[in-house]
């Protein structure tokens, strides 16, 4: 595999303000998603309708969990619904077809999913639980608020997404009635320059789900693989958001949109925090590959699959703390 990275930058930033132009500004949108999402999957978006005070607060509190004693971090420890606090060196990616993963990723985080009602029949199923929060102030509204606000802004990017892809503009919308939302707080502590080569703070890996939609801060680690096998940086742009295809989401369209390895490496010197925020379908939703993206000459790659089950494979297959007992 050619490991070199590629210091100029090729991700577009595309602008949702262009949604107030309406229908042609969404069909421009629609343009730029495919021409990206199938080139390598990644790109920036800006004016999605977050506030820089929102964001403020997002890595404030994710800085003051964090900051906390590891007691008072592992009493939060994930449970079985896949919320709660990860320590370091739990999670290796044995799924990766990227890359033959051994080392455990050295960073940590706090993952918080959707609210589920315990009135709710899948209450306590599969990822469908009990969030755990720290005993921090404002912590849990700042984070609910961010959760709002990036949800709000995956189900305004349905209608171009399906338009890209031939679609009636709310083919989309009922596989998201009930979306499965992660908001993961992470911390990354600095890695040594002269560290092995396979340590990583995410080793190179995709994304399980549909969409995934990361704020990070300024100290840059983040590389996203191209096709010829060379790794490109994706630094941080003021105002943006690094907006990416995950598997299910490559899945649906037949590979036309292509699900992009990437890792992270921090050799900032200091310590790095990001927010990926996962936006998946329901899971109860069948992914089988998009009437438009299959023909003749192209039949479907890939047999149905119920999401969650595929989810919960993964989920099974990385997490130490799924494998106790």
């Amino acid at each position: 595999m050619n490991d070199a990275v590629i210091e100029t930058a090729e991700l577009p930033i595309i602008d949702m303000a262009r949604l107030q132009d309406g229908e042609a500004g969404e069909t421009a949108i629609a343009r730029q998603l495919d021409e990206t999402f199938s080139r390598i999957g990644f790109c920036y978006f800006r004016n999605i309708g977050v506030s820089q005070d929102l964001v403020d607060r997002l890595f404030a509190a994710s800085r003051a969990f964090h900051a906390q004693p590891d007691a008072a971090k592992r009493a939060l420890a994930m449970n079985a619904t896949h919320r709660g606090y990860m320590a370091p060196n739990t999670s290796v990616i044995v799924t990766s077809s990227v890359a033959a993963v051994k080392r455990p990723n050295n960073s940590e985080s706090l993952m918080v999913m959707h609210e589920v009602d315990p009135t709710d029949p899948r209450y306590g199923t599969e990822v469908h639980g009990p969030n755990q929060w720290p005993d921090l102030p404002g912590f849990r509204a700042d984070v609910e608020a961010y959760e709002r606000a990036m949800r709000a802004f995956c189900m305004r990017l349905l209608r171009p997404m399906s338009r890209a892809l031939g679609l009636k503009p709310d083919w989309m919308d009922p596989f998201f009635d009930f979306p499965t939302t992660f908001v993961r707080l992470l911390h990354y502590p600095p890695q040594p320059p002269d560290s092995p080569d396979d340590a990583f703070g995410s080793a190179p890996h995709t994304d399980y789900g549909f969409l995934t939609v990361l704020c990070q801060d300024t100290a840059g680690g983040l590389e996203v693989r191209r096709k010829d096998g060379t790794w490109l940086k994706a630094p941080p742009v003021p105002g943006t958001w690094v907006v990416n295809v995950a598997d299910m989401l490559s899945r649906w369209t037949n590979g036309r949109w292509q699900s992009t390895p990437h890792r992270v490496k921090n050799l900032s010197g200091g310590d790095r925090f990001s927010c990926p925020y996962f936006f998946d379908m329901d899971m109860d939703a069948t992914v089988e590959c998009v009437p438009t993206c299959t023909d003749p000459g192209n039949p479907a790659r890939f047999p149905p699959v119920r999401y969650g089950d595929y989810l919960m494979e993964r989920l099974d297959k990385n997490y130490a703390y799924r494998k106790r007992g």
